[in-house]
């Protein structure tokens, strides 16, 4: 994709020729991202420095920190910190998920969620979980982009081990969360141990420095098998960066230093001073603190009304085995009167018998009567937390609209700073750059590739047909005279024939386990090489209908086993002994 003028950038770094890396809002906003490398290799740094853009430039995200080195970031923004530990801005549980996705989403506060102070992990694997449903399911409705960063995310979707419900949730955000306009960065430490499947479906990757072999394999099957040594050269802030949306799929960037408070640094022998942090607003965090303090007060209440209501269903246990001692002696009084045909005696002999079995009827129904009350206490204890909440949303309500106008007034201010340079151009007749303004708003964000209307932004005008037009594009690699010689009519007859063989059936199905694509992917791929030579990546990812990424990875592995070679800048062909192979099984006329 062409970088449209139109199109908001936010400014990471620097390649290797000196230019400045611009990266899409709407691509990272949207768009499934993957940012990896060893520690102090500036992994999280980069993130930062992406969280620091788009928090410039208006955009509210959420970040799960896993070891609470993102506070930071409050430094020069004002964002809501929540987590367990007392130097949050406020301390939550998984009750207060809804809260947290309404505040994140429909009131634009940006919000670092951090899970690293809970004792109990079950917990903190519940928070998240239940914070990204009310994201996803929120979306739905909304449509709003807006970026979910995770840390530590081989945590939730490891390779090769059992997946959770929370990493089934955010590998179905990463794979549906784009069309609703919910994107989702994952960061880890070791790809290796990162579910294959959320990597193949990034469609933008930062490779900070790897060093252990089975994390640069994952680099040569994703990049190329060269990347596999180059990675581990990598300095401090340096990284390859690998996107869809750009003719060049690989980059050598140096990311910038962030600008906030490095809160995950590693502490040395100099006095620690935490810097001055931006507070959200007080009735803000009131609203969640109600929602702590109410949970407090009813879970005090029923405990207090189970303890009473035990006590009672106690003593009516003692009185009824008292009321049946008690008739079982009446019942005795009265076999024996019967016996006599003297009841006054008998009776005589028992004082007071039915006046002790009607006290004790009467306090077992005052008891009972005492025991519904409770009872009925607690059935009408949802009947106030609904009120409570109720009175809460309107505090909410009303919080949202006076947020809502002050963002309309902060963009008022935002948009007539940002017309005084373009009004002094323009008297001039000229743009930024010296050419003549054209009147295009160049503010507006647009949506890449997307379809009309979606999301509210206006589709990319660009070469729609430049993929399916590649095997004919004069920059693109075509067949080499030598593939034209064994190319005839019975040629997939042929190549079917040829991938029957063991050692080749072998290889390929090799390929692909080192590619996570299937074998039917590789001989559609091959097929595609045996009609038309030559070609570069993008235009068989085209004519397979999968992701460059996947595609790449695939193709890596295939050159690995000798059945295609390299002959050109990311451009493949059927290798020398398929060819040969070929050739051989060619009819004779």
């Amino acid at each position: 994709m062409s970088d449209e003028p139109t199109q908001r950038q936010i400014l990471v770094g620097e390649t290797s020729d000196g230019a400045n890396l611009k990266l899409p809002v709407v691509e990272l906003l949207t768009g499934r991202g993957f940012v990896t490398g060893k520690s102090g290799s500036g992994k999280s740094n980069t993130a930062s420095v992406i969280a620091e853009e788009l928090l410039e430039a208006g955009y509210p995200l959420l970040i799960v920190d896993t070891d609470g080195e993102y506070y930071g970031l409050k430094e020069e923004y004002e964002m809501l910190h929540a987590g367990a530990d007392e130097e949050c801005d406020i301390q939550i549980g998984p009750e207060h998920a809804e809260q947290m996705a309404t505040i994140a989403l429909e009131e634009n506060v940006p919000v670092i969620l951090d899970v690293s102070g809970y004792l109990d992990e079950d917990v903190a694997d519940e928070l998240l979980r239940e914070v990204a449903r009310q994201l996803f399911v929120k979306e739905k409705k909304l449509k709003k982009p807006f970026l979910l960063v995770v840390e530590e995310v081989h945590e939730y979707i490891p390779e090769g081990g059992g997946v959770g419900e929370t990493g089934n949730l955010l590998i179905k955000i990463s794979k549906r969360g784009r069309k609703h306009g919910l994107g989702i960065l994952g960061i880890s430490q070791r790809p290796a141990d990162v579910k294959k499947d959320f990597i193949t479906q990034a469609n933008w990757l930062v490779w900070h420095r790897l060093t252990w072999d089975n994390d640069t394999k994952v680099v040569g099957r994703i990049i190329d098998t060269e990347y596999s040594e180059l990675v581990a050269d990598l300095d401090d802030g340096q990284a390859f960066v690998q996107t869809d949306w750009t003719e060049v799929d690989v980059r050598k960037v140096q990311f910038r230093r962030k600008r906030t408070f490095d809160a995950g640094a590693t502490p040395g022998l100099e006095d620690f001073e935490r810097p001055e942090l931006k507070s959200v607003s007080d009735t803000l965090v009131g609203d969640l603190q109600e929602i702590s303090e109410r949970k407090d007060r009813e879970q005090d209440r029923i405990h207090q009304l189970e303890n009473e209501l035990e006590k009672k269903e106690k003593r009516i246990e003692t009185l009824e085995d008292e009321l049946s001692s008690a008739r079982d002696v009446s019942s005795a009084a009265k076999q024996m009167a019967d016996a006599l045909q003297n009841t006054e005696t008998v009776q005589s002999q028992l004082p007071g018998g039915g006046e002790d079995l009607r006290r004790l009827h009467e306090e077992i129904a005052e008891l009972e009567a005492e025991r519904d009350e409770l009872r009925e206490k607690l059935d009408t204890s949802d009947d106030r937390i609904d009120r409570l909440e109720d009175e809460l949303a309107a505090r909410t309500s009303k919080l949202k609209r006076i947020r809502s106008e002050n963002h309309q007034l902060r963009n008022v201010v935002r948009e007539l700073e940002r017309e005084r340079p373009y009004a002094a151009n323009e008297e001039n007749g000229a743009s930024d750059d010296g050419e003549a303004s054209d009147g295009d708003d160049s503010s507006s964000i647009v949506q890449a590739g997307g379809e009309a209307h979606e999301y509210g932004y206006t589709p990319v005008d660009g070469d729609a047909d430049a993929d399916s037009n590649a095997s004919s594009d004069g920059d693109e690699a075509t067949a080499t005279e030598d593939d034209a010689a064994f190319v005839v009519a019975d040629e997939e007859r042929e190549l079917a024939d040829l991938l029957e063989v063991s050692s080749v059936r072998n290889r390929v199905e090799r390929a692909c386990e080192g590619s996570q694509c299937s074998i039917e992917t590789a001989e559609e791929i091959l097929a595609v090489f045996a009609r038309e030579g030559a070609l570069a990546t993008e235009p068989v990812a085209d004519r397979v209908d999968r992701s460059a990424v996947a595609v790449q990875s695939l193709l890596s592995e295939l050159r690995t086993e000798e059945l295609l070679e390299r002959t050109g800048e990311r451009t493949y062909s059927l290798s020398d002994a398929v060819r040969t192979a070929l050739a051989e099984t060619a009819p004779v006329e």
